[in-house]
Parts: C-alpha cells; structure tokens; sequence
C-alpha cells in the first residue's frame, strides 16, 4: 500500500512517499523537493558480523539519467563515486552511526540513489531525510528521527534549502543535521563570517529540522515495523569488572605519561600482560570465549580513564592545561623546485603543503548531474593521508573517503581567499602530505596550504589557520578542549572543526556524539576555537604573512591578450601549423578562446613577450601612416607587392619606389627582397596603397640597410 505525504518546506514542495518502490528492501522511500527526486533504502542481516566494529555503509549515488545526461568515458555507464558523492555519504553517515543501539552489529546498509536533479535543488539533504525515513519504517533498530537542511545567507537574510543559484550570492553554505533535540553533524563554509553568526545560523537550521521531524512523524504513525531480534554483542558484566579491577591503576599510570608513542607502548604493555595473566587463570575453554571481549572492555576502561582525568584534574594526556595549544613551528620553501611549500608542525601532527601552478589546461573537469554544461574547477587541495603518519604499516589502496573529505574540508577554507580567477588565471593545485598526525591534520593541512600559496607568490586575501575542539561530556561536568589528540578525538564526544582568517570563519565541520550539547557549550566552543586561530595566525605571520610579490621563478608566467575573435583562424593556423610553429620558437604554451581572449604562458618570460609579439603581428590591423617592414611577394610592370603582415600585401607603385623614374620594378625592389614601405591609403575595397619612396623620407638609409642585408 502506498503512503504520501505533501507539505511546503521552504517555499517549495516536499514529497515523502513508501510503498511502490523498492518494497524489498527492509525500509524505503521516495523524497521530492521540487523536481529532485531520491530513492532511499535501508537493509540489514540477520546475524552478527565477526567484524570488531558496527559494519555500516552508507551509499550516495547519482544517476546520470536523473539530469538527462549520458556519462562519459569508454564503457558509458556510472563507475566509482566521484568527489560530491563520496561527500554527500559522509554527510549522511556521520549522523546516524551514533544513533544505532550499543552492541547492535549486524551488517547495515543505506542506499541514496538521486534518479531526477531538477538543476536548483541539492539532493545530499533530501538523502539524510530518505535515510531517516527508511531506517525508522524498517525492522533495523533505529528509533531516531533525524533530518538535515543546507543553510544559506544573502543581504543578512537566512534561507533553508537555497537553491544552487541563490548559493551563488550566499556568504553562507552549512549543511547541519540533527534529531530533535540536538545537532548531530555540522559541515561547510563560509565567507569569512564572524562565530556569532554562524551559531545564528546554526539555530535558524535546526528549527527547519525540527519541521522535517514533525512532517516524518506524521508520515511514519503506524507504519513502523516491529524490531527484528538481535543479539547485542557486549561484553561479560563480570569479565568487565575482573578486567578493570586488573588494569584499571595500570592504565591510569599509562595515562599519566604525555608522550604520544611512550603511552601508547605503555598501554600495549597493559594489554598484553592483562591477557596473559587472564589466559593463565581460566581455563583455555573460558578463555577462548572472553579473548573476543578484551580489546573491548579494555578500550572502554582506557576511555573511562582520560575522560575522568580531564573532567576531575582538568589534565589532559599531554600534560596541557584545556585551552593550550601544542608547540608550533612552520617553514616555507622546504622544497627548491616546487612553486611553493610549507611545514606546518603543530605538536605530533606535521603537514607538508605544496602548491603547484599551472594553466587553464590544468583544470579538473567535472561531469555533475547538478549542472547542465561540464563545469571547470582551477583550485583543487588533495590530502594524503599514508600509514606512516601514525607510525603504522598498512598497504597503500586508492584515496579514501576520509582524505577526500579532509581535503575537501581545507579546500573549502582556503577557497574563499582565493584572487578572482580573471586577475590571477592560473590553475592550482594544492597537495597536502601528512607526515605526522596526532589529531587535527585536517585543520593543520589549512594553514600550510596557506603558507605555500603566499611562498608560491598566490595573492590571498589573508592568512588562514584551523584548529579542532573537543569536549568531554559526563552529566552536568564539562570540559571544552582546544587543539585535540587523536586519542580525545576517538574517545570523547565532540571533534568541531573551525578554520578562519582574522575576521570570521571560512570552513567549519562538527561531528557530536552525545545529545544535550546546549547553546552554551557550542558559544564557548567558537569563542575558544577563535582565540586558539589568533594565536595560531600570529605563529604563522611570523613566517610569511603575506603573498610574495613575485612568483616562484620556476612557476609559468600567463599574460593574456584580447583580440578579434575574427583572427583567431589566422593565429592558428592550416591544422594549428602556425601556433605549434610559435610555440616550438618560444617555448611558451598558447591557449585561445572563442570570446578572442589568448593567454600566454612561459616558465622564461623573454619567451612570453616574443609569443606575444609573434601573435600582435599576427591579428595587427593595417595602420595608415605607419611605415612596415616586410618581404616582396611579386612584382609587376606596374610595381612591387610586399607582405607588411601576415597574410596582408599592398602594392607599392612604380611610382613610389623612389624619386624619379623608374623604368623596371625589378631595377630597384626583386621578389624576396625585405624593404620597407610607408602604409598611404586604404581603399573602399580594402586594397592597400603603399611608398617606399616615403619610407626613405622618413627613415632614411635604413631602409637601404634592410634591403641589402636580405640580398
């Protein structure tokens, strides 16, 4: 049977509908917004995974079809997910993996398929909103209702759901999602906008999740399923409480020490001896059954431990006190031949950031189904996240979901400060490799990528530094973190991202683990993060604080030159004969546009300006009074033709060649003789009247000079 439910959001109408598609999977639904349409499903099986972690995929995928489109490439059909969809996954994962009950480990799995983008409206927030739906009308045991809205601001007017053209003229784009009660997931940009506003918008969202809430519920009464029977894997009650009485001092002593690799060796220490001493006192049949619990319970106890030492000593692994950041270094130009490089080391966590320039061919093209046309991308911040970092061997597999949204979120800081694109026409790439990480490698690629772009001599506007907040949540104790390790990250309850300039925020993501974090709480958070930038940013304008004046001497130089679009055959040339020819002479590399627009670009700058000049030669028009230079075509009883441009010749008169008679053309100019001729006359019909007699008037023996030489 089919269940619809039609209300206005936003201005625009909402369609939830379950029950005619997909009625196979656990839990389904289909979610309209406009002429965006999602398909959404929820599955589940029916017994445990032997994985040591809730084994949960979220899938985000676009349809080609769904924007009228076929997809390129050889085999014409949809491969891996590109960037925006990895990126939409992650939005909708990162809120719902805290919401399944403890000890649930059955293999789960929710599908977005966007089968219609209508070119205006988003589809990675209606995908949360399907998610929501579909888990709660399964048998999966997921009781929350949650949704998500993309927040938008223009003229200090905040708007849910902008569409992709009002986004264009908004200093705002935050993708929030939440339950009720609490904000679950923040993530997005902005343009260097103060905390305050953003909290404030922040709020204007979660009221629109709360009517997306309000709109589910009134779908889903008495449609809910009833829970299917699992087995919750937790650990023994008493095998948790023998442990910690085992190791619960010895982990606090390990606790105690600051260094990151001496800890963690101290508590592998503990771990060890714990299982020894427990497989020596039960028998090997009850030993077999626990040794599956003990990395568990073990984890837990660990967790127990930090949290109590920062919320009862306000200590923290490292020794620091709350709103401490780690020692900082930076370097720029660690690397000779690249354009442009940073060191960015902040405690244990180091960033190497190099920035590479290049031309308009250097683009990344981009097939979206939210667009009509193939769209160009000329900034692009790729992060690398290698084993090594945390001092492990794992093998090296494609980029994962994790790098490509780190790189996106340090994207998205930078991107705002960025010169327009027609004063600065270079493509950029930034890599960011992290060579160490103790947590925050993200927010520290940010303020490399900012140093190498200002070492590259990338006109920025201002600098931009990051830094992550944490928290640490027990009832009515609270503790806010500044610039957290990786280990307050795994076992705390908030990592909230704020990258920023001077003046406001620029990118910002927050993943919250427990409910209740109130206005409060999130006030002090920024207030803490914004502090925490300053003092970052006085750090790292010590180094370089802004753009050098000259780009790197190994970065190409692109100048660029209007001409008529008329003449852009000419400058090409038979089967791009004569812009290969230019190139091959000056080693520089031409691009032409169809508006007329030609750029040039050359690492040596004398080759530059000598394409530059081949190519004014080229598209010149024919100025009367002007004297040329050029060779003799032809000639005639009558007189000589000469090629004064490209492709243009004129007739200089028997006439004109010199005083007096002249009784042959060939007694004073013979065919592919260099002379030089004063431009008289054009004519109605284009033809051009030339003198070399008035050439000498004006230029002398010059124009004998020129003549002889090329004899």
């Amino acid at each position: 049977m089919i269940h619809r439910i039609e209300r206005q959001f936003a201005g625009r109408t909402l369609i939830i509908e379950t029950g005619r598609m997909a009625k196979l999977a656990h839990g389904s639904c289909l979610v309209q917004f406009g002429e965006t349409v999602v398909l959404c499903t929820a599955t589940a099986q029916n017994r445990p995974t032997h994985l040591p972690f809730f084994p949960l995929t979220v899938e985000y995928r676009e349809k080609s079809y769904a924007a009228g489109k076929i997809p390129g490439g050889f085999f014409k059909r949809e491969g891996r997910p590109g960037e925006k969809e990895i990126l939409s996954a992650r939005q909708i994962d990162r809120p719902i993996r805290p919401l399944f009950p403890e000890g649930y480990m059955n293999e789960t799995q929710v599908v977005c398929n966007i089968l219609s983008a209508d070119q205006e409206n988003d589809a990675d927030v209606l995908g949360m909103l399907g998610a929501s739906v579909s888990l709660n009308l399964s048998k999966i045991p997921f009781d929350t209702l949650v949704a998500s809205v993309r927040i938008g601001r223009i003229r200090g007017n905040w708007i849910l759901n902008p569409t992709f053209q009002q986004l264009e003229y908004s200093d705002v784009d935050i993708v929030v999602a939440g339950s009720r009660d609490a904000l679950l997931m923040v993530e997005g940009g902005a343009v260097e906008v103060p905390e305050e506003e953003v909290l404030e918008g922040l709020e204007v969202a979660h009221e629109g999740i709360r009517e997306l809430i309000a709109i589910q519920e009134e779908l889903i009464e008495g449609l809910r399923q009833p829970v299917m029977e699992y087995e919750p894997q937790l650990p023994d009650p008493e095998l948790a409480s023998r442990l910690r009485e085992m190791a619960r001092p010895r982990i606090e002593e390990a606790m105690a020490i600051t260094e990151k690799q001496q800890r963690n060796q101290a508590l592998s220490t503990v771990r060890e001896d714990v299982t020894d001493e427990l497989k020596e006192a039960l028998d090997p049949e009850e030993f077999e059954k626990a040794e599956g619990q003990i990395r568990d319970i073990l984890r837990d106890i660990e967790k127990a431990a930090m949290r109590e030492l920062i919320l009862a000593e306000g200590a923290r692994p490292d020794g620091r006190g709350l709103d401490v950041v780690r020692d900082i270094s930076c370097e720029v130009g660690v690397l000779p031949r690249t354009h442009g490089s940073a060191l960015f080391t902040r405690g244990q966590t180091q960033a190497l950031a190099v920035a590479t320039l290049g031309t308009s061919r250097d683009e990344q093209r981009i097939d979206s189904i939210d667009v009509r046309e193939e769209i160009s991308k000329s900034f692009m911040l790729h992060y690398n996240f290698p084993p090594f970092c945390t001092g492990e061997a794992k093998p090296f597999r494609g980029t994962s979901r994790r790098e490509v949204g780190h790189g996106a979120l340090a994207e998205r800081a930078i991107q705002p400060l960025l010169p327009p694109y027609d004063e600065f026409p270079y493509t950029i790439r930034v890599v960011s490799d992290v060579l160490e990480s103790n947590g925050s490698s993200s927010m520290a690629t940010v303020c490399g990528t900012s140093m190498a772009l200002m070492a590259a001599g990338v006109p920025v506007s201002a600098s931009c530094a990051g830094v992550a907040m944490g928290l640490i949540k027990d009832g009515d104790r609270v503790a806010v973190l500044t610039d957290i390790l990786g280990m307050e990250d795994a076992l705390g309850d908030m990592d909230f991202k704020i990258a920023g300039t001077r003046r406001g925020v620029t990118s910002i993501q927050m993943d919250i683990k427990v409910e209740g974090l109130s206005r409060e709480i999130m006030q002090d958070a920024m207030a803490r993060a914004s502090r925490a930038r300053l003092h970052i940013l006085d750090i790292m304008d010590e180094t370089i604080g802004e753009a050098r004046e000259e780009l790197s001497p190994h970065a190409p130089r692109i100048t660029s030159m209007q001409v008529n679009p008329e003449k852009l055959g000419e400058i090409i040339g038979p089967k791009g004969k004569t812009i290969r020819a230019i190139q091959d002479e000056t080693g520089a590399t031409i691009e032409v546009d169809d508006s007329g627009l030609v750029k040039i670009a050359s690492v040596s700058g004398e080759g530059a300006d000598r394409a530059r000049e081949m190519i004014e030669a080229i598209v010149q028009e024919p100025e009367v009074g002007r004297v040329y230079e050029g060779p003799v075509k032809n000639t005639t009883s009558f007189g000589a033709f000469v090629e004064i441009l490209p492709g243009v010749e004129g007739l200089c008169h028997i006439s004109e060649l010199q005083d007096g008679r002249v009784e042959k053309t060939e007694d004073v100019l013979q065919r592919g003789v260099i002379t030089r001729v004063k431009l008289l006359a054009i004519d109605e019909r284009g033809r051009l009247r030339l003198s070399r007699r008035a050439a000498i008037e004006e230029e002398g023996d010059r124009v004998l000079e020129v003549e002889n030489a090329s004899r």
